[in-house]
């Protein structure tokens, strides 16, 4: 049995091949919960819907995001209206005494509809509307997570990171702001001050997610502060992963992150924001896996491979040079 930490691209990348070294019956993945909002009434859970698009062999593989050749006439209709009415465009946040109203979600993560600042595709906004329903029906996530996963006709054993709610909150010199809003409207411009996982002291690992990590354990090659950071901060799981095999594979090309804004989101945690930064990011890691031209030495073994991703067959390569690890020190 293996597991996976999985959020933004860099995980579900390596996901596309990871049969070839892991049976996928036999397979976890974690996903990160700490990009969740709420948009316009409709509950978002992006890295989730990544893997379930994927699974589902429906993953726009272009943007590592969304439903391919999804139709987005509802996005450009409220686009259309907010232009047509006069009222603002980007990111908008509902007044301080709605974000905790209703459904319970973490403070800094319910947005306004208006304009919709992220591009939410029609097949895609489906996924939205059913997920949201089932939380308005009084399922969990984890419940809800399973009944799309059936839908969508996943493999591999998908769970949450939690059920209860986590928002990942930008401190920049522009002021604070999701990382949906940091990322996707502000494309990751402004300067990084520091990173808030707000919500994580309250919340709980998700069912499963503890048994889940006393298996065999892969972080994959996502933002380590972002995408699996919020999983780090959550009760039980660094003390569960310190007693579990760890390899971690390396998200960096040098210095350049293999995607997204690591490298700026590691300098703001006071972690060296490269490959050798992943020791203080992942100090339960029993071994890493980095690129072959990365002269990176650790304290536990290390496998070097080509460790770009570009399609199946780079993901099926760095997959068993996962397995290699996981043999040294297992």
């Amino acid at each position: 049995m293996v597991t996976f930490l999985s959020g933004g691209t860099g995980t579900p990348k390596l996901l596309d091949g990871a049969a070839a070294a892991f049976s996928p019956e036999e397979t976890t993945v974690i996903a990160n919960t700490g990009d969740d909002i709420e948009l316009g009434g409709l509950f978002v859970s992006p890295d989730v819907d990544t893997l379930l698009f994927q699974g589902g062999g429906v993953l726009d593989r272009e943007t590592w995001w969304g439903i391919d050749g999804d139709t987005h006439r509802t996005n450009t209709a409220l686009a259309d209206i907010a232009s047509a009415g006069g009222l603002p465009e980007g990111p908008q946040y509902l007044p301080e005494d709605k974000q905790t109203a209703g459904r319970k979600i973490s403070n800094w993560r319910r947005f306004s509809g208006t304009a919709e600042f992220m591009t939410i595709g029609d097949r895609d906004r489906a996924v939205h509307i059913t997920r949201t329903s089932l939380l308005d029906e009084g399922l969990t996530l984890s419940e809800a997570t399973g009944r799309l996963a059936d839908a969508f006709g996943l493999e591999v054993d998908l769970l949450p990171m939690s059920d209860d709610p986590v928002a990942s909150l930008i401190h920049t010199d522009d002021g604070l702001m999701h990382f949906q809003e940091y990322w996707v409207a502000h494309r990751g411009e402004p300067s990084v001050e520091t990173v808030e996982f707000r919500g994580s002291s309250h919340a709980e690992p998700a069912p499963g997610v503890l048994d889940a990590l006393e298996d065999t354990v892969v972080v994959g090659p996502s933002n380590p502060v972002t995408s699996i950071g919020p999983m780090l901060t959550l009760p039980g799981v660094p003390d569960t992963l310190s007693q579990s095999t760890v390899v971690a594979v390396s998200p960096f090309l040098g210095d350049d992150a293999f995607s997204g804004p690591a490298g700026d989101l590691m300098a703001a945690v006071n972690a060296t924001p490269n490959t050798a930064g992943l020791a203080t990011a992942y100090p339960f890691a029993d071994a890493f896996v980095i690129d072959e031209d990365d002269d990176t030495a650790f304290d536990q073994p290390t496998i070097q491979t080509d460790i770009r991703i570009d399609s199946p067959e780079d993901a099926a390569r760095v997959s068993r040079a996962v397995k290699d690890a996981i043999d040294l020190v297992d």
